[in-house]
């Protein structure tokens, strides 16, 4: 993979699992990494781990369903560490809920999350990539997008839409040499998920039921995602944009 070293890359969400593992990888490949995470202590614990391997990388603790405040995070980093290159967009949070037990509270929360998001961080970094004709944006999906899944409706359709929005930016800012693909995991080993498993009851057997589903044999680790993040925001992929890539073990195989 060509090298990343010098860029400034934005992982939000970095805190967790999949986020942690995606900071630690990039920061390895010598980018320099804003930490994004609503919970700060989390991104600061990251933050500790890159830098004592010799990395460059800051915390950041930040509301991303606040636009205006979104903005200025974008606008302070940018100023304080230099051009934002590549964009992680990594945020996302679920509880089982089957769609008829749940209401218009709860649907709010999942969008503002998933997908406003989403929307919320995108909008003030890609702005500044076009300015400049270049730049790198990986979001996180999920096979609950692409095939559906029991308990996670509005995620699932959240997911769709970050999807379809990537896609749809991907063509916006192609001719300005901006790429925009999605990394969609299967069932992976992550705080989400546990939570997940918990608030949908017996969770030893659930856990098992998605391991027997995955022909490897095996739920997904965080580190099995940072890969494919890397290689989307890396310059060897720099014809490939508008593409969804699922990692998950086989449990999906989509076209």
């Amino acid at each position: 993979m060509k090298s990343l070293k010098g860029k400034l890359v934005v992982v939000t969400g970095g805190g967790g699992g999949i986020g942690s593992a995606t900071c630690i990888r990039f920061a390895n490949a010598g980018a320099r990494v804003a930490v994004l995470d609503l919970n700060e202590d989390s991104a600061k614990k990251v933050v500790i781990k890159i830098k004592d391997n010799g990395g460059d990388a800051i915390a950041v603790g930040v509301d991303l369903t606040d636009y205006e405040l979104t903005v200025k995070v974008v606008n302070d980093i940018e100023a304080n560490f230099g051009s934002i290159d590549i964009l992680v967009n990594n945020m996302g949070w679920d509880v089982f809920t089957p769609f008829l037990k749940s209401g218009p509270d709860f649907w709010t929360k999942i969008i503002d999350i998933n997908l406003r998001g989403v929307l919320n961080v995108t909008h003030p970094i890609l702005e500044k990539m076009a300015e400049r004709g270049c730049g790198r944006i990986v979001s996180i999906g999920s096979d609950a997008a692409r095939g559906g899944s029991s308990g996670e409706s509005v995620y699932a359709a959240c997911k769709a839409g970050v999807i379809a929005f990537s896609k749809t930016i991907a063509r916006e800012h192609a001719h300005q040499g901006i790429t925009a693909n999605v990394v969609c995991p299967g069932v992976t080993e992550t705080a989400m998920l546990e939570n997940f498993m918990e608030s949908a009851g017996d969770k030893e057997k659930l856990r098992k039921a998605f391991t027997r589903a995955v022909p490897m044999g095996r739920l997904g680790a965080p580190d099995d995602l940072a890969g494919a993040i890397l290689f989307f925001a890396s310059d060897d992929a720099s014809f490939i944009t508008g593409q969804v890539i699922s990692v998950s073990g086989g449990l999906t195989m989509h076209g």
